[in-house]
């Protein structure tokens, strides 16, 4: 038998979300083979890319914002996670502390200086290898100038002779009396300078006002940092992004007319540009059955932008809207915001994410043909 042919409507209509105002329902995908008796939903790759589509709101270079639109939940999540924790950053690992009569402890200052995000080179920073695992007890250093990379940091405070008598501001009555991020040096060793070339490309803190300590007369830091690339899910200090999330598009279904002082309310319930003020035009008015007859020249209340709700119920709260309007999400339109450390752009952390995937499920496949042997 053929399969059955269905609507895109109803196709739509299955991919929504129901969201009320105590439940949240048809949250499960359904467009697989044997859900839907008689219909074949069998994933075939050219369905797949006449479905799927890339949509950029925002491409700044430390903060991106697009749309997923056509896959599923599961491969939108695994891109979530590998943005987190599975691509390599460099950071500070080993902090070597030969003086530090700051009042900071060295293992907090050890701590700080770990999660100061760094940048350089993208060409050097893939250049640069993993640090090599010691064996347990062994006290010998494995570092090498594909391995590891070296900052110091050295600063004394001290008196400012010529501050003004009674000067309160401890910036210019001393001179180092804060310890910032910019402070921090690179010490190439090897290769680097060719792989980290200046004046861009060398090793050093994406926020160079990062505040690290205060000191006063007579305190001294004086640091080696060994820096190494590992994964988020090492530590958080590697994750490459601030965030990286995803929510799923809104909709607003208004079901009958809010017309009126209702449309004013209606509109107060969601964030600003999401709900619309227009007048209910004649030839509305004169469609039989549309719930504006009479109302001509009215006030209504219209959906303008539902990319902007973010979903907060409050209009199902009122009695009188509960069975005007029907909220959902759409289950396989992903909205991304991905904010980037500095390491990486902010759209280049999402293709990082594409490659790790795909390794994995290279991997995956080559390991399927062995058992199959």
């Amino acid at each position: 038998m053929a399969p059955i042919a269905v609507s895109p409507g109803e196709l739509d209509k299955r991919k929504i979300v129901g969201v009320n105002a105590e439940t949240v329902t048809n949250v499960t995908s359904t467009d697989f083979p044997g859900h839907y008796p008689g219909e074949d939903h069998a994933w075939d790759i050219k369905s797949f890319s006449n479905l799927f589509s890339i949509k950029f709101y925002k491409n700044d270079r430390y903060d991106a914002s697009f749309s997923l639109i056509g896959i599923d939940a599961s491969i939108a999540n695994a891109f979530r996670r590998i943005l987190l924790a599975e691509i390599p950053t460099l950071a500070i690992e080993h902090v070597f502390v030969h003086n530090n009569t700051s009042i900071v402890q060295d293992e907090v200052l050890a701590h700080r200086l770990g999660l100061v995000p760094l940048t350089g080179a993208a060409e050097g920073l893939k250049w640069i290898r993993y640090y090599p695992k010691q064996a347990e007890g062994d006290s010998a250093l494995g570092a090498a100038d594909y391995n590891t990379v070296v900052l110091k940091l050295h600063l004394e405070c001290t008196t400012n002779p010529d501050a003004k008598k009674g000067e309160d501001d401890p910036l210019k009555r001393y001179h180092n009396a804060h310890v910032y991020a910019h402070h921090l040096t690179w010490e190439p060793v090897g290769r680097q300078t060719t792989m980290f070339p200046e004046p861009d490309g060398v090793i050093r803190p994406v926020n160079p006002d990062i505040l690290l300590a205060k000191m006063r007369p007579g305190q001294v830091i004086d640091l080696e940092m060994h820096c190494v690339k590992g994964l988020g899910a090492d530590h958080a200090k590697f994750s490459p992004v601030c965030t990286a999330s995803y929510r799923l598009l809104p909709t607003i279904d208004i079901t009958k007319p809010i017309l009126g002082p209702d449309a004013k309310k209606f509109a107060r319930c969601f964030p600003k540009g999401v709900i619309g003020i227009e007048e209910v035009s004649e030839a509305e008015a004169r469609i039989e059955g549309s719930g504006y007859e009479g109302h001509a020249g009215e006030k209504k209340a219209v959906v303008v932008n539902a990319f902007r709700d973010t979903v907060s119920r409050e209009c199902l709260r009122h009695d009188e809207f509960v069975s005007k309007v029907k909220l959902g999400r759409v289950r396989d339109h992903f909205i991304f915001g991905i904010e980037s450390t500095g390491q990486y752009d902010s759209d280049a952390l999402f293709l990082e994410s594409v490659k790790v995937l795909k390794a994995k499920c290279t991997d995956l496949k080559r390991d399927l043909g062995n058992i199959m042997r």
